[in-house]
């Protein structure tokens, strides 16, 4: 009944049909069943036919390997729980209780909650600032080998490439220096599902040899919101434990319409995903033509940064970061702009740019909008003298890491108290303050208050920006004495 059919194709035969559902879920198709009900007909549980993504050997076992073939991977699994919990069993699988790992500090908060649930010993690399634009550089495959003899017991190295602002690190330098190590990499590629798709793209992280790959499918490719893939490559993983993680770690009823999502995503990249990249690429290189000559207002590009030493490898063209560092105005105030006046959404908003996120579905009508706009407020942008320093001193904040006293783990599942932030000193932290973009903790469970840690948060809190992990009253969360 359903052989040779996309799951989608094979979901909607069965909603025509007369078979009559005496199982789960609860709407039973029926039409009466509330503003949603449409979406209910394809939304089914595991019955005859229709496979189990645990044990996947019919219909489900066909999807997955569609993915796969389009990615090149080794073996690929469908994440119903969103990238996140690909992070999870990626790390998991990795590793075993009280390893030592090593990751980039501005991974996601998934990979922490990884070595929290896994009581894992962590190791940090601390990438560098792009002072042109505030955000993170790329990691350093020296550094990464220099850190792995210096913590020779760590067994798996977690990255994030490209990152939320869609810097690219050297993957294949990276994972050379990893595997000469015997160690596992895993790339945290949740914002790069586009890569390696093709020739217009970077290659990504599976062609440039990590171990485990995570991908994010509804950040850049049409498809719904929790759904993802996770990649293998290689036998330095077991599958098996890899299955059993993927099993426990996620829903034991996964969404049908999401997989369908999945799986015509994928069906749609084998028969569309050519044309559409290409015709990405002529509209990314229109824009850049059209914006060429912004005098004050610039767009994130490899090409365009100028200090010396930097990690960055490329730069993801459906990234846009658009910096108005050094002048009269702040992100905020674009952003602010370019949603009331030109009903332009943008991704996120930080102290110096925003963030537009591109993708094969953006018409050129899109991208038009978008160029236009910013050369009209252009115009009307002066030069500051004060050029940024204060917000670049604000998103240094990882050239000076708290001390760590205790795990991530030990502290978190410690006793808690909450006081306030300005009687921490020689306090540990037993939550995590994170300071929003770009994410990544000014503080983690088991890192030690000192002055200049609370002066760094204190300062970020006056000047407006989104610091989760203090309160409104200024309280905090430590282990308690």
């Amino acid at each position: 009944m359903t052989a040779g059919k996309s799951l989608y194709r094979a979901l909607s035969d069965y909603a025509a049909s007369d078979f009559y559902p005496y199982h789960m879920p609860g709407h039973k198709r029926n039409p009466a069943g509330g503003e949603m009900a449409d979406y209910h007909k394809i939304d089914i549980t595991e019955i005859d036919g229709f496979d189990n993504l645990y044990q996947a050997d019919g219909l489900l076992k066909e999807a997955q390997l569609r993915a796969n073939r389009l990615y090149g991977a080794d073996e690929t699994f469908f994440l119903v729980n969103g990238g996140s919990s690909g992070a999870l069993a990626a790390i998991m699988a990795a590793t075993v209780p009280m390893d030592e790992i090593l990751f980039a500090r501005n991974c996601h908060k998934s990979v922490y909650h990884a070595a929290i649930l896994h009581g894992l010993i962590v190791r940090y690399y601390y990438p560098r600032m792009i002072s042109e634009y505030d955000i993170f550089d790329g990691i350093s495959a020296e550094e990464i080998g220099s850190l792995l003899d210096t913590y020779p017991e760590v067994k798996a190295v977690v990255i994030t490439s490209p990152t939320y602002e869609g810097v690219l690190s050297d993957i294949s330098g990276i994972a050379a220096v990893v595997h000469e190590r015997g160690k596992i990499l895993i790339v945290d590629e949740a914002h790069g599902s586009h890569f390696g798709l093709s020739s217009h793209l970077p290659k990504g992280a599976i062609a440039g040899g990590a171990d485990l790959v995570i991908h994010s499918l509804h950040k850049t490719l049409p498809a719904m919101t929790q759904t993802a893939l996770l990649h293998v490559n290689g036998d330095r993983v077991d599958r098996e434990k890899l299955r059993g993680y993927l099993s426990m770690l996620q829903s034991s009823s996964p969404s049908y319409v999401l997989m369908a999502s999945m799986d015509a995503c994928m069906k749609f990249l084998e028969e569309q995903g050519q044309e559409r990249f290409a015709a990405m690429r002529g509209h990314y290189e229109s824009f850049c033509e059209r914006t060429a000559g912004l005098e004050h207002i610039r767009i994130g590009k490899a090409a365009k940064v100028s200090q010396k030493r930097h990690e960055l490898r490329g730069w993801d063209p459906g990234k846009m970061v658009i910096s108005v560092k050094g002048t009269n105005m702040t992100g905020i105030e674009l952003n602010s702009i370019l949603r009331e006046t030109y009903h332009l959404e943008m991704e996120m908003t930080a102290e110096t740019y925003v963030l537009a996120i591109m993708t094969l579905m953006d018409e050129a009508a899109g991208w038009q909008r978008l160029a236009d706009a910013l050369c009209e407020i252009d115009g009307r942008i002066e030069e500051n003298a004060d050029d940024g320093s204060a917000a670049s001193k604000r998103a240094s904040h990882l050239h000076k890491p708290p001390k760590s006293c205790m795990t991530l783990a030990r502290a978190f599942h410690s006793e808690w108290e909450t006081i306030p932030l300005n009687k921490a000193v020689g306090r540990l932290a037993a939550g995590f303050i994170n300071l929003y973009p770009p994410g990544s903790p000014i503080v983690a469970p088991g890192e030690l208050f000192d002055e200049a840690v609370i002066k760094r948060i204190e300062e970020c809190r006056r000047a407006g920006l989104n610091i989760q992990g203090v309160s409104e009253r200024g309280e905090i969360v430590v282990v308690a004495l």
